[in-house]
């Protein structure tokens, strides 16, 4: 069987593939983590059930992508990183807001949610069902809430499923028994929509939002989590770390210490006040060359012709972004490496 086959067989074949991601995981070990990651299947599968209306979505015929509404299309998958502040039952009672985080994310395939606060458990699906108001057939995967206080918060992806597939049983939170990280990383495997599933793209994302008041020892520990994930990858070398990690490029020393891991936004704020660069995407560009070269941030008040305090209704981040080709490197036409920022090797840079 070749390496692309194998790959498939595991995508497919989620129990099995879940249970052994656990067993290596385990074996390779992972310090201040725990040594390894532990699908959250119990909570995100139940809340996937829901959606799916108990079978999950068809993730064993996938068709050919086809456009999605105002998003990226044929050849090519955006995939974003969003933080939509205190995303809860207020912002979600302001139509108007309602209205431009549902155009933000038809701008793209896969957007990574963080900061999802409210104890609702309608919260993404009425947003998401806004999303879809215009025809489209977007879904989405929620973790369970997390943090060490009262203010829990979630994470989301929200998908366009003509796009991508994702495998229902990847779904799940890194185990962190020693308390590193204030809310541990979501993490999900998708697979681009195409009319030859061999030759497909497959990548994992890997959803953060850091504690401002824990940046580098949280960052550290990022970089165990990546190095944990790319070792027990299973023939799927294809790794995104994206999300608020509440720190610039230039300040991302621990995750600049891994070899080959780097960011896509530099030198560009990513918050709505342009003042500040917390979000970001980063992957080792060696391995993620179905990169195209494309990115970005995607500026609220241009593109939707807001004043600075109706941008900040909608939230103090900015959606950041980059776009991958759905071909794997090598084996459909995908184009070639992009450009990406290099990490520091070192900084003296402080917040």
């Amino acid at each position: 069987m070749s390496r692309r086959a194998r790959r498939l067989a595991v995508f497919f074949k989620p129990t099995k593939y879940a249970f052994a991601i656990l067993i290596a995981a385990f074996l390779l070990g992972g310090g201040g983590l725990g040594g390894w990651l532990k699908p959250d299947l119990p909570i995100a599968g139940s809340i996937v059930r829901m959606l799916f209306g108990g079978s999950g979505p068809d993730s064993t015929s996938p068709r050919a992508a086809s456009a999605s509404a105002g998003g990226a299309a044929g050849e090519t998958l955006r995939i974003a990183s969003f933080n939509i502040q205190v995303l809860g039952t207020s912002k979600m009672g302001k139509p108007e807001v309602v209205a431009t985080l549902s155009e933000i994310i038809r701008q793209f395939d896969v957007v990574a949610i963080q900061e999802i606060r409210s104890k609702d458990p309608e919260i993404i699906p009425r947003l998401v069902k806004q999303v879809n108001a215009e025809g489209g057939n977007y879904k989405f995967v929620i973790g369970p809430r997390l943090g060490r206080t009262v203010s829990k918060e979630q994470y989301a992806y929200v998908f366009d499923a003509n796009r991508v597939l994702y495998n229902p049983d990847s779904v799940g939170t890194v185990l962190d028994p020693s308390d590193v990280l204030h809310r541990e990383p979501f993490f999900v495997q998708f697979l681009a929509r195409t009319d030859q599933p061999e030759k497909a793209f497959s990548f994992w994302l890997v959803n953060i939002h850091t504690d401002p008041d824990e940046v580098p020892q949280e960052l550290a520990a990022l970089a165990q989590v990546y190095s944990i994930m790319k070792n027990t990858r299973f023939a799927e070398d294809d790794v995104i770390l994206l999300g608020d990690f509440n720190a610039a490029a230039s300040e991302m020393l621990p995750l600049g210490q891994v070899p080959g891991l780097q960011t896509v936004i530099a030198n560009q704020p990513t918050n709505t006040r342009l003042t500040k660069s917390y979000d970001n995407l980063l992957f080792d560009q060696a391995t993620v060359n179905e990169f195209t070269g494309s990115s970005g941030v995607y500026s609220i008040q241009d593109r939707h012709g807001m004043k600075l305090e109706q941008a900040l209704e909608v939230s103090d981040h900015l959606p950041v972004w980059a776009e991958f080709s759905v071909w794997e490197s090598g084996l459909g036409g995908g184009a070639s490496g992009g450009r990406v920022a290099t990490l520091p090797a070192s900084s003296d840079a402080s917040r």
